[in-house]
């Protein structure tokens, strides 16, 4: 996957979907091509992994894995930015890349468990995430404030150590 393209794809993301994420366009935008290419970079001992989805060879779908580096929480890692342009939505894409980053889980020693945040109002997402697996465990209200209006994460989690995962 090619820097520039994850960058573009996310600058869209945050400006079409700004209830969706916490990162604002404002905040991303500065950021120099390296810091994007380093999320991208294949790593031996990665901490973050992105997964993306080609169509016609182009980026049109990504999701992101980061592990837990402390000692104590390194069964854990956290699923993050998953977004599908418009055009491509409906196909199946945004699944395969939640059950990709499952998969990667699952398959990376000592590791159990995924967690992710959901904006609250994201229904799609959230039907997505339950038939992948994935139980709520909390509600964080007023977590992001967009313009004047707040919105509430759910925490969702799932374990990809168990049989049903």
């Amino acid at each position: 996957m090619h820097a520039a393209e994850y960058r573009a794809l996310m600058l869209r993301a945050y400006a079409e979907e700004p209830v969706a994420f916490t990162s604002t366009v404002a905040e991303r935008m500065p950021l120099p091509l390296a810091w994007w290419a380093a999320r991208v970079a294949e790593h031996a001992q990665p901490t973050e992994m992105v997964f993306g989805a080609l169509v016609e060879g182009r980026l049109v779908g990504v999701a992101g894995l980061r592990f837990s580096e402390r000692e104590r929480t390194r069964h854990k890692a956290f699923l993050y930015g998953l977004y599908v342009a418009p055009p491509s939505r409906g196909q199946g894409i945004a699944r395969a890349l939640v059950e990709a980053v499952l998969a990667q889980e699952g398959a990376t020693p000592g590791t159990r468990i995924v967690q992710l945040g959901v904006m609250q109002p994201n229904a799609p997402a959230l039907r997505l995430y339950a038939s992948c697996g994935f139980r709520p465990f909390g509600t964080e209200p007023h977590a992001i404030r967009v313009g004047e209006r707040f919105v509430s994460i759910i925490h969702m989690w799932c374990d990809v150590g168990s049989p049903a995962a």
